[in-house]
């Protein structure tokens, strides 16, 4: 029930608290999961912080020493546990805590299922698919490392990186590789690496280790900022018999920090000993098309139309003289031809003609209208006839047919 209360009538603070208390101790007992920190023991009395293992989030967890020892020695910093506690409110101090009345370490076998069911889930979801990796750049402005401080990934990554291509600049962002408060802090220098526009590559490196050490790079949390990363994610853990799910998630795993440095440059003497190879190549091709093209011009030179151009042309003056000669016979022939064709024409023609007729002493008779007579009768006594002779004409009158 609400409590009624006003400015004018509150309530006292041991009140309220009392009543927190009797809110959190109906309750009733919880099993709750979660990794231990900061495990404290004094005396009889065992004190830890059981943080969650994906949020930011823990509690204060308080019980008798023999419920932690019953559960053997497994139970320490780091280990993830589940705990049978009854919520509890210590009203003096105004705190929260947990009761733990029983204790059970979470084994790896029930790690590796809980992990492959969430491999299931994620895997459901797309975000392993080959084709949503996204290539790495050539040679990338800066890359983006996170790791271990003074980590032995650390070294490895910039030790080689630099031997490989010494020009290469990282920024680099520490955080811790396993334990409670591995997740959030990898996922904070991966967001600031991500928000960064010079980062062009992000490599998560760590020196291997055992599954439980590991188990940070398996949180779904962090798998999932990974495939939601606008920047190439390279996973380096280094752990080849337990593969942790960021290695499938990243846009490329390498098996160990050193060969994340391989992926993320090129080796300079390689691209040099590259560089050489395709000059080298360039310049055989070129000399190559050289020869092919100066052989090419010398035997085009080598025609008679190219070595010696003159001749060509005086052979085809000579062909030119030579045709006009044969014209020039063919039409004389022609012509002569016709001009003796013309000449038995004209004779035939001279022969037929009454022209030659009158030269043989005949004449030709006809009225003034043209009209030729051709007998004596057809004249009329008294009429003027024509007579053509071969040296001119005459006027004639008829004066009848002669007998």
């Amino acid at each position: 029930m609400a409590m009624q209360t006003s400015a004018e009538s509150p309530v006292p603070v041991r009140t309220v608290l009392n009543a927190v208390a009797g809110w959190i101790g109906r309750l009733g007992r919880i099993w709750v999961e979660g990794q231990i920190t900061e495990l404290n023991r004094r005396a009889g009395t065992v004190y830890l912080t059981l943080r969650d293992p994906v949020a930011n989030m823990s509690v204060r967890v308080v019980g008798p020493r023999a419920v932690f020892e019953a559960a053997g020695p497994a139970v320490t910093g780091g280990a993830r546990v589940v705990i049978c506690a009854k919520p509890d409110f210590w009203v003096n101090r105004g705190a929260f805590s947990l009761s733990a009345l029983e204790v059970r370490p979470v084994g790896v076998g029930e790690l590796l299922a809980r992990l492959e069911r969430l491999k299931q889930v994620l895997a459901a979801e797309g975000l392993f698919r080959p084709e949503r990796k996204r290539p790495l750049p050539f040679l990338p402005a800066v890359v983006g490392l996170i790791c271990g401080r003074e980590s032995d990934a650390e070294h490895d990554v910039l030790r080689n990186a630099r031997r490989r291509w010494p020009a290469v600049r990282f920024r680099i962002e520490h955080a811790a590789v396993q334990g409670a408060q591995a997740v959030p802090e990898v996922l904070e220098a991966l967001r600031r690496l991500d928000a960064d526009p010079q980062v062009e590559v992000i490599v998560i490196a760590r020196g291997g280790g055992s599954m439980e050490d590991l188990l940070p790079f398996s949180d779904e949390a962090l798998v999932r900022a990974v495939a939601a990363a606008r920047t190439p994610v390279v996973s380096a853990i280094g752990h080849e018999q337990d593969s942790p799910l960021l290695d499938l998630v990243a846009d490329v795993r390498a098996s160990t920090p050193t060969d994340a440095a391989k992926h993320i440059v090129p080796d300079v003497r390689e691209q040099l000993r590259l560089i050489r190879q395709l000059r080298d190549r360039g310049r055989r091709c070129l000399a190559g098309r050289l020869e092919r093209e100066l052989a090419w011009l010398e035997a085009m030179r080598s025609r008679p139309a190219l070595a010696d151009p003159v001749r060509e042309v005086e052979r085809k003056a000579e062909q030119v003289e030579g045709l006009r000669e044969r014209a020039r016979r063919a039409l004389a022939a022609s012509l002569e031809r016709e001009a003796d064709h013309l000449a038995h024409t004209r004779a035939r023609l001279r022969a037929l003609s009454p022209a030659a007729t009158l030269e043989r002493g005949y004449a030709i008779v006809q009225r003034p209208d043209g009209t030729v007579l051709r007998a004596a009768a057809q004249a009329e006594p008294g009429e003027e006839l024509l007579v053509r002779l071969a040296g001119g004409r005459l006027r004639a009158t008829a004066v009848g047919p002669a007998d």
